[in-house]
């Protein structure tokens, strides 16, 4: 019987990383989200919402440090 290093393998994503993308979609639905309701309209939804995704990786990757 041979002993086996049980290490985990490194995480794919870090903690942060995951924390600043997971702000930054819950902003860009939101936002996509209100802009639905007050346009009526997909594809200005999904540019309002993906702007501000973009817009919001930038703030919450220099808020979390």
């Amino acid at each position: 019987m041979t002993s086996r290093s049980t290490s985990n393998p490194p995480a794919l994503l870090t903690l942060r990383a995951a924390l600043v993308l997971l702000l930054a979609v819950l902003t860009g639905a939101v936002a996509g989200t209100l802009t639905y309701f007050a346009r009526r309209s997909i594809p200005e939804a999904l540019l309002a919402g993906g702007a501000a995704t973009g817009g919001a990786i930038g703030l919450f990757n220099r808020l979390i440090a």
